[in-house]
């Protein structure tokens, strides 16, 4: 049982963890996650069914790193936490250790109370054993390590609050429209495509976040793996979607209004006549006897759009097949069908203010801890009647700094004695 403590506790146990944390991390990132089952079907033909067996869909929400992550909180907890005692002891025993040790440079009673001088001038820590003191410097470098595994611990806790406290909600937004999430903020999508100019695949949307206390982004390109941060919230461009688009016109006032159609919809004026639009198909085939074959998916935008509608005449419905830039008339109304409407699938990520807060606490606690560990090792010396002696990690730069403040006062004496 002990060996298996020491074993958690270890360093090594340390590595193996985070080795393997930052193995799912790649992967995790490498994999687009959370797209479904048909997305990875389609992407990921010959492997997708490996790649949900083993989770990698939601490599951050399964049971493996969630594990990894508790583990190394264990780790970091035996490392740190329970050892705070031992670094405190193992300070105190320092002190009495080098209390008994031997004076390595003798000195007169007028050396002796220069270097006293000069260490109270540091504002070091006093300790008193018998005729000796014990000056301690930079004692609080003995927690730099404590301080830094808490820090790790501290943003591994924090971190995963961030990953797994926020609300997540995916939303649909036409471009030129904006979402209103509940605490006022507005997200505004100002364009989308699904190919760019050369006709490869990119799914980049243009947005930008308003704050409900005034801050406003600019407007920014979204895409794959590419989301938007911008105050609490990280937007995700996670699908995407063609949408129809129909202008009506009534004929005799010349009103118009323009309709994005994203579901079945009647179009009508009076409740009886006008279009039932049914669904919008990204192509077709002609057959050889001059009908249609509609194509009914595609990876990338709508090459020969067609409207799947039905023609609503006094009760009467007559199947019709659309195309952009043709005009139907029922009536007074007329329906213009214009060119598809292609429109982002977002996810947004709102991470509470105060795990944000906590988890940069963390990162600056680790610095600090980092700093002490490397730059204020603790440094101890020993005076008594007859002369001192320096220990600590590394109290090289201690003994230099002594020495040549004792050979200064040296040339000082023999100086005024000439």
């Amino acid at each position: 049982m002990k060996k298996v403590f020491n074993f958690l506790r270890s360093m090594r146990f340390g590595i193996i963890l985070l080795l393997l944390i930052a193995a799912c991390s790649v992967v995790g990132s490498v994999i687009p996650q959370d797209r479904g089952a048909a997305w990875y079907a389609q992407n990921y033909t010959s492997i997708h069914a490996y790649l949900l067996m083993l989770g990698l869909d939601h490599v951050f929400r399964g049971w493996f790193f969630i594990t990894l992550l508790v583990l190394l909180c264990l780790n970091l907890s035996l490392c740190s936490i329970l050892r705070i005692r031992t670094v405190v002891k193992s300070g105190e025993k320092a002190e009495e250790k080098i209390a008994r040790l031997p004076d390595a440079v003798k000195l007169d009673a007028e050396g002796v109370s220069l270097l006293k001088e000069h260490l109270q001038s540091l504002h070091c820590r006093e300790t008193a054993f018998g005729d000796a003191t014990v000056y301690s410097k930079n004692g609080i470098g003995r927690y730099g390590t404590f301080i830094t595994h808490l820090a790790i611990l501290l943003t591994v806790i924090f971190g995963a609050a961030a990953l797994y406290s926020p609300t997540v909600i995916d939303q649909s937004c036409l471009p030129g429209e904006a979402l209103t999430m509940e605490d006022g903020t507005q997200i505004e999508v100002q364009s989308f495509h699904i190919e760019n100019e050369l006709g490869d695949l990119d799914f980049e949307s243009v947005l930008r976040v308003a704050l409900p206390d005034g801050r406003v982004s600019d407007w920014r390109p979204v895409s794959v793996n590419h989301p938007l941060s911008f105050g609490h919230y990280k937007i995700y461009q996670q699908t995407y979607g063609t949408a129809g688009s129909v202008t009506v016109r009534n004929l005799s006032t010349g009103g118009a209004d323009d309709f994005t159609l994203t579901e079945s919809c009647f179009l009508t004026s009076d409740g009886v006549n006008g279009v039932w639009y049914e669904a919008l198909y990204p192509g077709y085939l002609r057959d050889e006897d001059g009908g249609f074959t509609l194509i009914t998916s595609t990876s990338g935008s709508y090459t020969d759009p067609v409207y799947q509608i039905l023609l609503a005449t006094d009760g009467e419905y007559t199947p019709v097949l659309a195309f952009p830039g043709e005009d139907l008339t029922v009536g007074e109304m007329e329906y213009a069908f214009n060119d598809p409407v292609e429109y982002p699938g977002l996810r947004i990520k709102r991470t509470p203010p105060l795990v944000n807060a906590l988890l940069c606490a963390s990162f600056v606690l680790m610095i600090l801890g980092l700093y002490i560990t490397f730059f204020l090792q603790p440094v101890l010396v020993k005076t008594d009647p007859e002369g001192y002696i320096v220990g600590g990690p590394k109290p090289e730069t201690m003994r230099m700094e002594l020495g040549l403040l004792l050979r200064e006062h040296e040339r000082d004496k023999e100086a005024s004695s000439c």
